[in-house]
């Protein structure tokens, strides 16, 4: 498990470790700069390019620069520095009069470094920069950026009018949001963390979930069980119009590990599924005491859809999970239901849903994907995942970001296969946030998996569901060990 800062949370990292610990500034500097260097120099060694431009800002992100450029120079690598002219901080100031090396008067080269702005980046660009970036973007070049690609916020990864595309990112420190949200996400290459001994007191930051973090939520099955055992989830899902939505919650949940479905659906969908799923069982109210009910993948937006919701946040004790038709249905007819439950309540909005729950703009979402979320969910004290390219999950108080999959799951059905899944993990006894957690990662790796064989264009919501076991397979197999 990871650390995953906001601007904020990194600048207070950063004055500590100035301030409380006595680290210096230039000491930060130095040792950013070197791991920056080791990284190009890898490139460099790598790739047997030969010439390397450090695109210097104004600020510490340039200052980060010229330390990097003087140690590839050191290190004999052929590198020059394209300086940008203006006001230098006091650090960057220093380790310009520190360079000995070559400038360059354009912003090319066959590897070219991006040091022009860090993540405390906070206004739109000029026209001056977007050209520079422009100019990057379009030479053809290897491009590595120093923390964050500049151009991108790193607190929401917001592209601030124009953003270098890198192929590679040094994360110093500590892992931002911007890495992942948003724009961030096409623009940061592969992202390396390089520690660099700053110390992060607060305990509030975002965490990006592992294999390790996961498979906890998949432990070892005892052989002396029974159906019992793994719990049952409750379905409550599809219509006549979209019987696709409760045939994919279903095999999802079927593959999820629990001991029993239900499914509470239209006539017209139980006709079309009972004979493919046997192992499912149809029931014409809720089961009030499966370990998980989930309800609103495919039902329509409703009143009366509204007062089955309000009936299980009275009368139901277990996990309850609402997604899609039942989040629009809270939208229209009223959020303060949530706020008289008696269950444990996860609900799985993307941006858009999330939009009409809260009131809020997709704009404003998009600007505080973090802080929007925790809100929400410690106002009404219930898990949120918030669905996006990298998800956000929060209870209000512990946040995960969940960085598997890609655009194969911008699908119709994904949503149905996640909301499936996670019953049935909660059935299985994982409480809610890890139940949220660990469907979202499975069906993340899923999509990966599949892709890597059929490309993303090309992977069906079929698909997944049949390669479920594959992700599942390899977050167990780490679970087993092997006695004699």
């Amino acid at each position: 498990m990871e650390k995953v800062l906001s601007n904020e949370q990194m600048v207070e990292a950063d004055s500590y470790t100035i301030n409380a610990l006595g680290v210096p500034s230039a000491e930060l500097m130095r040792r950013a700069g070197i791991a920056i260097a080791n990284e190009v120099k890898s490139v460099y060694d790598k790739t047997g390019i030969k010439d390397i431009v450090v695109v210097c800002g104004t600020g510490n992100n340039g200052g980060d620069g010229y330390v990097c450029a003087e140690e590839l120079r050191r290190l004999g690598c052929n590198v020059s520095v394209f300086p940008i002219e203006g006001n230098l901080s006091r650090d960057c100031s220093r380790e310009r009069q520190a360079y000995r090396g070559r400038y360059s008067t354009t912003p090319q080269g066959g590897i070219i470094v991006d040091c022009i702005f860090g993540t405390g980046l906070n206004r739109t660009l000029g026209e001056k920069y977007i050209n520079i970036i422009q100019s990057i973007n379009s030479s053809g070049a290897v491009v590595v950026s120093a923390d964050i690609p500049s151009g991108i916020n790193g607190s929401n990864g917001l592209k601030m009018g124009e953003a270098v595309a890198a192929d590679l990112t040094v994360a110093i420190a500590e892992y931002k949001l911007g890495h992942f949200l948003n724009d961030g996400l096409d623009h940061c290459g592969c992202v390396v963390r390089a520690d660099i001994g700053i110390t992060c007191l607060s305990g509030n930051y975002a965490k990006l979930y592992t294999d390790e973090d996961v498979k906890i939520f998949f432990p070892r099955r005892k052989r002396n069980s029974n159906k019992g055992t793994f719990g049952t989830a409750q379905l409550i899902v599809g219509s006549k119009r979209y019987v696709g939505a409760a045939a994919l919650a279903a095999q999802a949940a079927l593959k999820s590990g629990c001991g029993y479905i239900k499914l509470q659906t239209a006539p017209e969908v139980k006709q079309a599924l009972a004979a493919r799923f046997p192992q499912v069982i149809f029931t014409e109210e809720p089961d009030l005491s499966a370990g998980s009910i989930a309800l609103g993948c495919g039902c329509g937006v409703s009143e009366e859809l509204y007062g089955t919701i309000k009936r299980l946040l009275s009368d139901y004790r277990g996990t309850l999970i609402i997604d899609a038709d039942g989040l629009n249905a809270i939208a229209k007819f009223g959020t303060d239901l949530l706020g008289k439950k008696n269950c444990s309540v996860i609900l799985t909005p993307h941006v858009k849903e999330f939009s009409r729950l809260s009131g809020l703009s997709m704009a404003e979402i998009l600007s505080n994907p973090v802080g929007t979320a925790q809100n929400f969910a410690a106002e009404w004290g219930i898990t949120l995942l918030l669905k996006s390219s990298v998800s956000v999950l929060t209870d209000g108080k512990t946040t995960a970001i969940l960085s598997r999959g890609n655009s194969a799951l911008a699908k119709g059905g994904s949503g149905d296969m996640l909301t499936g899944f996670a019953c049935g993990t909660a059935a299985r006894g994982v409480q809610p946030f890890g139940a949220a957690a660990a469907a979202s990662y499975v069906l993340g790796m899923t999509a990966e998996i599949c892709s890597a064989e059929k490309s993303e264009y090309c992977v069906t919501a079929n698909d997944l569901i049949k390669n479920l076991h594959l992700s599942v397979r390899k977050l167990t197999s780490q679970n087993l060990s092997v006695k004699i």
